[in-house]
């Protein structure tokens, strides 16, 4: 991943409901039903100005919802995967261009029948061919068109987080990883949720010789042996890979935290295989009693946290230094 500061929109926020069959097909013989009361002496002319207004509505919102998607192969590594996860790439891409489909052949369809009032044929009979016909068409994607609403309420929810060099805190619950969070941020951590997370998930920032470096802790994921994770948490902890850059293993020797350092040690063994990135171990709560780990700290009292977190910021340096060299 990249260090320069670029902050990841939620790049499904902004998009609106997308209408189903339905709502689209009665909207468009709405507006088409004025436009033929427009035009009350020719009944030729009113049946055109009904069709071409129907398929132009309808074209133009399938097409619409289609454009107002993000292009997903442009999403950023970290966002593709959790699209993937949670909703299906391929799944979106086959919606995507179903609709795309639905919006090119209803004008398709329309012209043809404009066609046949323009040789002459019954103008009533025509215009409810026709209209039988675009609507069949927006009735066969709608449960597309209902995979893109729930696309979009799944992903809109995302925390937004940033393509900032980024530190990973794991460890059981209870070992201090949100005072630290909250203790090397310069403010207050954000608390969002994930769908595939138990509990919130700690976004924190801080500025470090005019670099903005990130901190997230994700409960529910980290915190657990692989054993006891759902396939959607296991795909979720792969996609770290192109978020974390380093990751923050935090120890409770004194076991105060209801778990044995024995279990401790054997989830840290599983985050270092599943992640592969580089691992400071730190121990915390080493007023009450220390350990073997890299360094010592204590969340509660701040000893140690500086120092921590200076030694994080080399390492990620140091990763900067080798993504550069030829």
């Amino acid at each position: 991943m990249g260090y320069y500061i670029l902050e990841v929109v939620l790049i499904f926020e902004k998009i609106p409901t997308v209408p189903m069959a339905d709502e689209l097909v009665d909207k468009a013989f709405r507006r088409a039903s004025r436009a033929g009361r427009a035009k009350p002496r020719d009944r030729r002319e009113a049946a055109e100005s009904m069709i071409m207004t129907a398929s132009n509505i309808l074209s133009d919102n399938l097409i619409h919802v289609v454009k107002r998607f993000p292009n997903l192969d442009d999403l950023p590594p970290f966002y593709r995967d959790l699209t993937d996860i949670l909703v299906g790439v391929d799944r979106l891409k086959m919606s995507l261009a179903s609709i795309h489909w639905a919006g090119v052949k209803v004008k398709e369809i329309s012209k043809g029948y404009i066609g046949k009032l323009r040789k002459g044929q019954n103008p009533s009979m025509v215009r409810r061919e026709a209209f039988g016909r675009i609507a069949s068409i927006v009735r066969e994607v709608d449960s597309d068109l209902a995979l893109l609403n729930e696309a979009r309420d799944t992903l809109r929810s995302l925390p937004d987080v940033s393509e900032a060099p980024t530190i990973v805190v794991a460890g059981y619950p209870n070992v201090g990883k949100s005072s630290f969070v909250a203790a090397v941020s310069s403010a207050k951590p954000e608390i969002a949720e994930y769908p595939f997370t138990t509990k919130g998930v700690s976004i924190g920032h801080f500025m470090h010789e005019r670099r903005r470096y990130q901190v997230i802790d994700l409960p529910g994921l980290l915190d657990r042996p692989l054993s006891e994770r759902n396939k959607i948490e296991l795909q979720a902890i792969s996609a770290l890979r192109h978020l974390g850059d380093v990751v923050l293993f935090m120890l409770d020797p004194s076991e105060t935290c209801g778990y044995s350092l024995a279990s401790q040690k054997h989830l840290l063994d599983e985050v270092k295989s599943e992640l592969k990135i580089p691992v400071l171990v730190v121990a915390n709560k080493c007023d009450l009693k220390k350990a073997d780990a890299d360094m010592l700290i204590s969340a509660k009292t701040g000893e140690g946290v500086a120092e921590v977190k200076a030694r994080l910021i080399e390492m990620l340096k140091e990763r900067q230094r080798s993504s550069t060299r030829p």
